[in-house]
């Protein structure tokens, strides 16, 4: 009789002999591969650290004798290295001397060389020539893709891999044919001759000692079967066999239970694996958000406080200013000022993005009107350079919308000025359509166009069509990434269709639905708040200001603002000194500054509530502070109003006239 395959002797000790050698092999590999990964970055360090060393000297006399074209030749040495990606030679100034960059290489094993290296490396020199030690030159900075070195490390750790299976597979093949020749079939032809005795007369049969085997094991058995087989009666047989079948069944469960238990503990082990990996991920995402939301919340602090005293001195200058060339120098301080403020906003509009804190709104207003208003924005503008610019809507265009009109507003507004800034002749069009729950939005142009690799990275951030658009427009390369950004948080999709010295069209669909209640449709202007015509036409009554406020710029600006509009203001430089000031005197205003030293604006406005004879006075809060929660952390401590900076006059009026009490004091 024959058994299969796999229940052969042969298979099984080949089994068990291949296993067992190959959990040795993974090992063992993984020793390799891991001293392998350990060299590996130790030889990428020492490779590019000599890269830097071969070219110190030449970058250290280059930045001495200020050589831009030398240094560019140098850096694009550099690149010629596979793994280096980025190379800059940054003089003392922290100013760019000259760079050179290159894309990284695209791969789909990419990731996993990310893991392993990181998916980039930094390396810098500081640049200093022998005869004068002392002169600091700058730094030589170099980029690496650690992906050269990453897939020279997967490429030897997968040969490692591969040809320890292969090995395996080979030993497995030798040991079943060794073990088929010595064992199985000597065992083989035992059996088939067992099988061959009759029932009724087993003693008459001989079992053949197998060529080979006489003085082995085989052989032994065989002898003493043939023995056995003399007085062996059939009830003895049947008892043995049962009695054997028995033992294997008990050996047999015993390893299936063995095996199934060992293979449910290995599992929960790696289930347990995963959910620590799992919260360990979680946590660091959380410290990261928070680590970049606190960032930004500071450096928007940081920047807006001085820029409010820049605009606002540059803004009382201007006014008190009756020297024309002086006039026109102020006014192009203050237009570069509120420059530098639609950059800050950019930047903190694409982090609000990157991080998903971006809150989109959802309220009824006109586009037709949104469209008109922009259009109207930039028509001064248009009008400098000699520019038709054209706003057509189709007449049956809806009137009413749901959606965020501030972000629609942000997005056109960046298209109309890039289309007006690249227009020198011609015409600058806006055309929309609606159609099936989709708004088309179209702003063309007819100026100097794209070619096809300025397309490529028109959307990327700080990138612009190529280097000699940067140099004659200017720009930082910021507003098309934020359209892009935008848009595709309201679900929509923008596209580019351009040629150069033909013109650029931008496409904008976004899903909007119809807002029907018609009642609205007179108070939906967005170009003009339904209350402003009233602030504005009324004068304001002289009133008491408290400021609070702890930068002394700020403190001018404000109190000489304040003073023109013919208000009275109090400076208190702290909330300590401002609760001192309302106890000593009555006020009708209170304008407090949120981050300040000794007591700070939201804990004064808690203790201002606190008191209540000031249960009515109105504290507007003036703060750098524009992150979101900021607004709600205001209004949670009781302030009644909220302005950023920086702010002009017309915002700080604004603000004071909504919250003005109806009878106020003389100012004295």
């Amino acid at each position: 009789m024959t058994k299969g395959f796999k229940h052969r002797l042969s298979f099984r000790l080949t089994r068990d002999t291949v296993l067992i050698a190959m959990v040795l092999g993974v090992i063992l590999n993984v020793v390799q591969i891991t001293l392998d990964y350990f060299s590996a970055r130790e030889s990428m360090e020492e490779d590019i650290q000599a890269l830097i060393e071969i070219s110190h000297n030449p970058a250290s006399q280059i930045a001495y004798n200020i050589d831009v074209r030398l240094a560019e030749e140098l850096l694009d040495g550099l690149l010629q290295h596979p793994a280096t990606i980025d190379a800059r030679i940054v003089d003392s100034d922290g100013s760019t001397m000259a760079a050179a960059s290159k894309r990284s290489s695209d791969s789909p094993y990419r990731w996993i060389s990310d893991q392993l290296f990181g998916p980039s490396k930094v390396f810098s020199r500081q640049l200093r020539v022998s005869q004068l030690n002392n002169l600091p030159l700058g730094q030589l900075a170099v980029t690496i893709d650690t992906y050269h070195y990453g897939l020279q490390f997967l490429e030897r750790a997968s040969y490692t891999l591969l040809s320890g299976f292969l090995k395996s597979l080979i030993l497995s093949a030798s040991l079943l044919l060794i073990f088929y020749l010595i064992l199985t079939r000597p065992m083989l032809s035992v059996i088939n001759t067992l099988s061959e005795v009759k029932a009724d007369s087993p003693e008459k049969i001989r079992l053949p000692v197998p060529p080979g085997h006489r003085q082995d094991e085989i052989g032994t058995m065989v002898g003493i079967i043939n023995q056995h087989l003399n007085t062996m009666d059939t009830t003895l047989a049947q008892l043995r066999k049962a009695e054997s079948a028995m033992k294997n069944y008990s050996s047999e469960l015993e390893h299936e239970v063995e095996s199934r238990t060992r293979e449910i503990s290995d599992k929960n082990q790696a289930l347990q694996r995963g959910n620590r990996a799992l919260v360990k991920a979680k946590e660091d995402a959380m410290r990261r958000a928070k680590a970049r939301a606190n960032f930004l919340a500071s450096m928007s602090h940081e920047i807006r406080t001085p820029l409010n005293g820049v605009l606002g001195m540059l803004g009382l200058a201007l006014e008190a200013e009756q020297d024309p060339s002086k006039h026109h120098s102020l006014e192009i301080a203050l237009s570069a000022g509120e420059s530098l403020l639609g950059i800050l906003n950019d930047v903190l509009d694409i982090s609000k993005v990157e991080a998903g804190k971006l809150n989109l709104e959802t309220i009824p207003f006109s586009m037709r009107g949104l469209i008109e208003e922009c259009a109207t924005l930039h028509t001064q503008q248009a009008g400098k350079k000699g520019i038709e610019l054209i706003a057509e809507t189709a007449p049956e265009f809806p009137d009413q919308f749901l959606g965020d009109p501030t972000r629609v507003r942000q997005i056109l507004n960046n298209l109309l000025s890039n289309a007006i800034k690249f227009t020198e002749t011609g015409s600058v069009r806006i055309d929309a359509v609606y159609s099936a729950g989709i708004m088309t939005i179209e702003v063309s142009d007819t100026g100097i166009g794209m070619s096809k690799e300025g397309l490529r990275r028109i959307f990327s951030p700080f990138s612009q069509a190529d280097t000699q658009t940067t140099r004659l427009y200017g720009g930082t390369g910021l507003g098309l990434t934020l359209c892009r950004q935008l848009i595709e948080r309201m679900h929509g999709e923008i596209s580019v269709d351009s040629k150069e010295q033909h013109g650029t069209r931008f496409t904008v669909t976004l899903p909007l639905p119809i807002y029907s209640n018609p009642n609205l449709a007179s108070t939906l202007e967005p170009s003009k708040p339904a209350n402003l015509a009233k602030l504005t036409a009324a004068p304001q009554p002289a009133l008491r200001v408290l400021l609070v406020e702890d930068n002394e710029v700020n403190q001018m600006v404000a109190s000489t603002l304040l003073k023109k509009m013919g208000h009275r203001a109090d400076i208190a430089e702290n909330g300590q000194l401002a609760l001192t000031a309302l106890e000593q005197k009555p006020y009708d205003l209170v304008l407090m500054d949120c981050q300040m030293p000794v007591m700070d604006g939201y804990e004064t406005t808690r203790r201002i509530r606190k008191n209540p004879d000031w249960q009515n006075l109105p504290v507007i809060a003036v703060t750098a502070n524009v992150m979101q929660g900021d607004r709600a952390d205001c209004f949670a401590s009781g302030m009644n109003d909220y302005i950023t900076k920086p702010y002009n006059r017309k915002q700080l009026s604004e603000a004071i006239t909504r919250w003005a009490p109806p009878q106020s004091h003389e100012p004295q």
